[in-house]
C-alpha cells in the first residue's frame, strides 16, 4: 500500500515536470521581466527592479495556497477527471496568451468543453493520449466547483498581497499636454496543486476516501502547474490604492463560488450555475476598474507645486527617506524645485545632509531628511513625472 502511494507521488512530480504548461508559463514570466525593464529604460534610463523578478514571484508567492489546496483535495478525495485537467492545459495556453488567466475562467472553460465533449459524444487521440467526455452530474462537477472556488480565493490573495510588488510606470502624455504617469501591472504566479484522479495505483480501501469516486475504485495523484495570470493598466488611483480593492474583489467571488460547489453536492446543476456566475462576475470585476482609468485624471502628473515621484528604486537613500510614488517634493534644502535638474542642483547644496519638505498623496506637508554619502546626490534613486528629452 504504501510502496504504491510512494510510486504515485513520484509519478506526479513527473507528471509536472513534463507538464508542456510549466515551461511555456516560465517563458511568459521571463518575457514580463524582459519586456518591464525596456520599458522603464526606455522612459526612464533604469530598471527600476532586477529583470528576474517576476520570474522569482512567479514560484514562490503562491506555494503557501497551493500547500493548503493540496492539503484540502487529497485529504477529502476531490477527484476530478482525467480529461478534464487536459483541457485545462489547453485552456490556461489559450488564454495565457490574451492576459484572462484568471482560473475562474479555465476552470469553467474546461468544465464546457468537458460536457460539450460528453454531449455531443465527441473523443480525441493524440499522443496516445485519449481524451473523452463525461457526465459531470455523477460528482465531477462538486468537486472541479469546490477546486475552482478554492484557487479563485488563493488568487484573490495573491492579487491583494503580492500584484503590486512589480509595477511598473511609463510616460504618457495628456490630452491637455501634460506629462503624466500609468502603472502597469503584470504578474504571473505557479501554484502546484495536487488533484486526484482515477488512475491505477492508490486503491480506495478506507469508504471515508475519497468522497467523490466518479465510479472508480482506483486513484492516481497529479502535481498540476495551476497558472495565475494578472494584468492592470491604472492611471487614476495608484497601483498600491486600486489593486488590493480588486484582490478583495476576488477574494469574496471565490468564497461565493465555494459555496456554489458545497451547495452543489446536494443539487448538482448549481455547479454549473457557480461556474457560470463567477465567470461574468470575474468579467465585472475587471471592467468596474477599468472604467475607471478611462478617464482623464491621473493619480501621478506633473504639478507647478513641485517635482512629483513616479517611482522610487528599491534599497535607494529615497526610500530610506520614506519617499513614496505620488507623493510632491517641494523643497530640496531650502530651494523650491520642479524638475529632476532642480532637484540634483537642490541635493549638490549640502553636501553631507539632505531635508525635504514633501506633500504626501492626502496633501499634506511633512519634513523628511537624509545624510547624503559620496556620490549619492547623483543616484538618490527617484524617478520624477516628467518627459526626458529624446
Amino acid at each position: 500500500m504504501y510502496s504504491s502511494i510512494l510510486i504515485e507521488i513520484v509519478t506526479a512530480i513527473g507528471r509536472f515536470i513534463f507538464n508542456p504548461l510549466l515551461y511555456i508559463a516560465i517563458g511568459a514570466a521571463i518575457f514580463l521581466g524582459y519586456k518591464r525593464v525596456k520599458q522603464e529604460r526606455k522612459f526612464f534610463n533604469t530598471r527600476i527592479v532586477w529583470g528576474w523578478t517576476e520570474l522569482r514571484g512567479f514560484w514562490k508567492n503562491g506555494l503557501v495556497y497551493a500547500l493548503i489546496i493540496s492539503i484540502i483535495s487529497v485529504a477529502a478525495g476531490l477527484t476530478v477527471p482525467k480529461a478534464f485537467l487536459i483541457l485545462c492545459i489547453l485552456v490556461s495556453i489559450v488564454v495565457l496568451l490574451f492576459n484572462f488567466l484568471s482560473p475562474v475562467y479555465v476552470m469553467a472553460g474546461s468544465t464546457l468543453l468537458v460536457w460539450l465533449m460528453y454531449k455531443n459524444e465527441w473523443t480525441y487521440s493524440f499522443w496516445k493520449v485519449s481524451l473523452q467526455g463525461m457526465d459531470l452530474l455523477n460528482g465531477a462537477i462538486v468537486t472541479i466547483t469546490i477546486l475552482t472556488g478554492l484557487i479563485v480565493i488563493a488568487e484573490g490573495l495573491l492579487v491583494k498581497k503580492s500584484a503590486v510588488d512589480v509595477t511598473s510606470p511609463r510616460i504618457e502624455q495628456t490630452k491637455r499636454g501634460m506629462r503624466a504617469i500609468v502603472y502597469r501591472t503584470k504578474k504571473l504566479w505557479l501554484l502546484p496543486i495536487i488533484f486526484v484522479i482515477p488512475g491505477e495505483r492508490i486503491v480506495a480501501s478506507s469508504p471515508y476516501w475519497p468522497h467523490f469516486d466518479l465510479g472508480e475504485s482506483t486513484y492516481a495523484l497529479v502535481l498540476f502547474p495551476v497558472v495565475i495570470g494578472f494584468s492592470k493598466l491604472s492611471r487614476k488611483t495608484l497601483p498600491v490604492v486600486q489593486i488590493p480593492k480588486m484582490g478583495r474583489a476576488i477574494l469574496l467571488l471565490g468564497q461565493l463560488v465555494l459555496v456554489g460547489g458545497l451547495v452543489s453536492y446536494f443539487v448538482p446543476v448549481i455547479g454549473f450555475v457557480a461556474l457560470g456566475i463567477g465567470v461574468v462576475i470575474r468579467f465585472g470585476i475587471s471592467l468596474y476598474f477599468a472604467l475607471q482609468d478611462k478617464s482623464e485624471v491621473y493619480a501621478v502628473a506633473q504639478s507647478s507645486q513641485g517635482a512629483v515621484i513616479a517611482a522610487v528604486l528599491p534599497d535607494s537613500p529615497a526610500e530610506k527617506m520614506g519617499l513614496l510614488a505620488g507623493e510632491c517634493i517641494r523643497k530640496v534644502n531650502g530651494q523650491s524645485v520642479r524638475t529632476e535638474r532642480e532637484l540634483y542642483e537642490a541635493l549638490q547644496i549640502n553636501a553631507a545632509h539632505c531635508r525635504l519638505e514633501v506633500l504626501d498623496r492626502n496633501q499634506e506637508l511633512r519634513l523628511t531628511q537624509h545624510v547624503i554619502y559620496s556620490n549619492d546626490h547623483h543616484r538618490v534613486g527617484l524617478l520624477l513625472a516628467e518627459m526626458r528629452e529624446s
